[in-house]
């Protein structure tokens, strides 16, 4: 890898990587996100050498098929990928279930998993949009204790309302804001 090249978005990498087959490029993105992976696959497995084994075989794997795959993300294709392995190994493993998993079923976990991140996206993208219509103090106060994580005490220093009016402005935001997800079909247990 280049000095520099640590910036270059995912997509890139994979761009160059299959236009040079350079192995250093898609390196480079792997490893971005193997703790990641590393992670899914212990709680998967259980034991940290097979997850270590997982992620390598995994690697191995996807030198090939990354060329041949349109990926839209690559760190949902990746967790997709790792856990979709963990979950053949698992059944490997176990002699009471004998599944045949063949090419349609991984077609079908591929567009499943695409429907997934489609759904999380439209709900994201929902949520923003209920954040931005609420009223300007409420829409200030849910940005700082909910985005930025700020304590009730470090929004009222930011905004210079009382301690009394971020609770309530907090409290009113987020009724506010399950009305507005709930008007456009969103539950408020698929934004927890």
């Amino acid at each position: 890898m280049k000095r520099g090249q640590e910036n270059i978005t995912d997509e890139e990498l994979l761009k160059r990587y299959r236009e040079s087959g350079d192995l250093a490029y898609f390196v480079e993105a792997y490893k971005r996100y193997m703790p990641l992976m590393y992670g899914v696959a212990l709680k998967y497995l259980k034991r940290p050498e097979d997850a270590q084994d997982a992620v390598m075989q995994l690697f191995e794997e996807l030198i090939v098929k990354v060329k041949e795959t349109e990926i839209q993300s690559f760190k949902a294709w990746l967790y997709t990928c790792i856990r979709n392995n963990c979950l053949m190994e698992i059944r490997k493993r176990s002699k009471n279930l004998s599944v045949s998993l063949d090419d349609s079923f991984m077609e079908f976990c591929d567009d499943f998993h695409l429907t997934v991140v489609n759904e999380r996206e439209n709900r994201e993208k929902s949520l923003r949009e209920c954040i931005e219509g609420l009223p300007e103090r409420q829409r200030v106060s849910v940005k700082y204790f909910f985005l930025n994580e700020l304590s009730y005490k470090e929004v009222e220093e930011r905004t210079g309302f009382s301690s009394k009016m971020v609770k309530s402005f907090i409290q009113n935001g987020k009724r506010n804001l399950k009305l507005c997800l709930e008007r456009k079909g969103i539950t408020s247990n698929e934004t927890d």
